[in-house]
């Protein structure tokens, strides 16, 4: 519906208007004559609306005034913020819908998005053999100039999808496809990928190649590979993938970006960054297609984890070549403790064995990439200097090493303000529940993915049991020993669906789930969900004292909605529109432009696609040419 003005000038002009420079120091209000005066007067105002401030001081309010610094004027009642509205102050009739803080994405691999939109994609399908040979023989009809030697890489490939459930991918499936180009299927995971006898053999890839570290080359009962490559190993093909023209990706980016506006995001951290992601983000912001704020997770491999000065002047080393990147804020980095827990991959590293399809126990406890000693080492060195950690632990085991680095670190350095950060947390012995808040440790979790569905059923309850299984994404319980939890998308691991994540994390069902799962024990209220994806995301972030929340003298990183999410019926968060996305006080998402309407319809069209295949966390040869983890 669109945005009927009360006052003020064109659309054009509330986007220059609006625009105002946010690096300006805090706004001090000098009283009803001095706000009256042009130079008091606001560059937006927002009225009957219902803000969302994200604090526990602030009463009602129905309209917010921006000013000309790009900061929070003023937050207050219609009737009261009337004093800020000149001659060229934008008045906005919010028609009742929600005005709050931009959703903070705390875990997001946006460069990543951006090359895979570069390549066809199975969307997550499940399909024969047949049905699938038949889809890629359609990818190399389309790139036929490429025979007979450029790659096929495709998107988002379903590692349990090949029907009937239970047929085992194998290279010779591909094999016999019309074609000799070397092919490679990405799992939307990115912990899997499937590549045919012609990939392989460019990658000098037998059945004598070790496992590298972190990484295993599936083979068969006749030692051979299969062709499917899981973590690590994927780097073994991806590397020999050309990477994808400059000019092309920065493209794809500003797309990319674009989208995540229309879905209200104002600040990403890029959970994976390496020097190829911010010379992405440098180019981006030379030619000011940066929308949003960004904090890059400078990402410490396997082997570097074992030489913690080493690491530290690494990052250090990037820090000083790109801490001139606007928008850029610098000291996290991050690091892979495990891999999935999802059959067939089972790389996330478990405390108890992995069941077997009948229910016993097997000898199989996942891989834990680094140990419990090392990441304390290395965590300590970091804190040292004022560097945050992330890690990336999916199974109970690599939950509790991560813990178990921090209290090391804590011990070493005395540093409790840094926010160190475990991600995703997928499963949690509940012994480790009250260590986070003990030890300051930030829970970022992607919540969409606790929904009753394939993955989180079929895909896991057989393999680690009841028991086990009810303590899937613990949100509540960690919030009830007074954990600080935030919030992450994992996008593209998972299409963009800001809301419906939003909304999952109080119902945990979603509008694809197949039924809640546990949503007694571990659904979170409507309040505590938004304030996870706005302030504890901020909080995570170390920019709560410039965002997260609306009052007077914060960034105006704000989002306009089409309804009021703190009233409506729960599942109709899911659908929530964004109307408006302010980073600063500059306007990135207006959906009455074109542009706007355009970026919308791609996030709506992404929504409505197959759900890709795994709620765990892109890795393995994912990073080595996009960034992800």
């Amino acid at each position: 519906m669109p945005l009927p003005y009360v006052s003020g000038p064109s659309r054009r002009a509330l986007l220059a208007a609006a625009g105002a420079a946010g690096a300006a120091g805090l706004v001090t209000v000098a009283g009803p004559a001095a706000a009256s005066s042009p130079r008091r007067s606001a560059a937006l105002v927002l009225h009957n609306a219902r803000v969302f401030t994200g604090t526990s001081h602030h009463g009602r309010a129905d309209a917010v005034a921006v000013g000309r610094d790009g900061r929070v004027l003023a937050v207050g009642t219609d009737a009261a913020l009337r004093r800020f509205i000149g001659r060229d102050t934008d008045v906005v009739d919010a028609r009742g819908g929600t005005v709050m803080s931009g959703v903070h994405d705390g875990h997001a691999h946006p460069t990543s998005a951006a090359s895979r939109s570069l390549r066809p994609s199975l969307a997550g399908a499940e399909q024969t053999v047949e049905e699938l040979r038949k889809t890629l023989t359609g990818f190399l009809k389309d790139s036929a100039d490429q025979e007979p030697d450029g790659w096929l890489v495709v998107e988002d490939w379903n590692p349990v999808g090949l029907l009937p459930h239970g047929t085992a991918p194998h290279h010779s499936m591909l094999d016999t496809l019309p074609t000799r180009r070397p092919i490679v299927l990405s799992g939307g995971d990115g912990h899997n990928l499937w590549a045919n006898q012609r990939a392989l053999d460019i990658a000098k890839i037998t059945a004598s190649t070790p496992d590298p570290v972190g990484g295993k080359i599936v083979k068969g009962t006749d030692g051979k590979p299969t062709g499917v490559l899981k973590d690590d190993a994927q780097p073994l093909v991806m590397r020999h993938v050309p990477e994808p023209d400059e000019t092309r990706l920065a493209h794809a980016a500003a797309k990319i970006l674009a989208e995540a506006a229309a879905s209200g995001i104002t600040t990403f951290m890029e959970a994976v960054a390496g020097r190829g992601e911010l010379e992405l983000y440098r180019r981006l912001a030379e030619s000011d297609r940066l929308l949003q704020r960004f904090v890059p997770a400078l990402r410490i491999e396997t082997d570097q984890t074992k030489d913690p000065k080493a690491a530290v002047a690494y990052a250090k080393e990037l820090r000083a070549e790109f801490e001139d990147v606007r928008k850029l804020r610098f000291g996290t980095v991050k690091v892979f403790l495990d891999g999935v827990i999802e059959y067939p991959a089972q790389t996330a590293a478990l405390l108890k064995p992995y069941l077997d399809k009948d229910g016993k126990p097997t000898d199989n406890r996942g891989d834990l990439y680094v140990s419990a000693a090392d990441y304390g080492r290395l965590s300590a060195a970091f804190n040292a200097e004022g560097w945050q950690m992330h890690a990336h632990a999916i199974g109970d085991r690599a939950v509790r090493t991560s813990l178990d680095g921090y209290a090391y670190a804590l011990r070493k350095t005395g540093r409790r303000d840094l926010r160190n950060t475990t991600a995703h947390l997928q499963l949690v012995d509940p012994a480790d529940l009250p260590r986070f808040a003990a030890l300051g440790v930030v829970a970022c979790m992607q919540l969409q993915w606790a929904a009753r569905n394939t993955w989180t059923m079929e895909a896991l309850l057989p393999y680690i049991g009841a028991e086990r299984h009810r303590w899937q994404y613990p949100a509540r319980s960690l919030q009830k020993r007074r954990a600080a939890l935030a919030g992450g998308s994992d996008w593209p691991v998972d299409p963009l669906q800001v809301w419906n994540q939003i909304r999952t994390a109080i119902d945990r069902e979603g509008m694809e789930g197949g039924g809640d799962l546990y949503r007694a024990q571990e659904g979170l209220s409507r309040t505590s969900s938004l304030l996870m994806h706005t302030a504890g995301t901020a909080r995570q972030l170390r920019v709560e004292h410039l965002t997260g929340s609306v009052e007077r003298g914060k960034a105006a990183d704000l989002v306009l909605l089409d309804r009021d999410v703190t009233r409506c019926p729960v599942a109709d968060i899911s659908s929530a529109e964004v109307r408006l996305t302010l980073v600063g006080g500059t306007v990135v998402h207006d959906a009455e432009s074109s542009a706007g309407r355009a970026a919308a319809a791609r996030v709506t069209r992404a929504a409505a696609g197959p759900r890709p295949t795994s709620y765990a966390s892109v890795h393995g040869g994912r990073h080595a040419s996009c960034g992800c983890g």
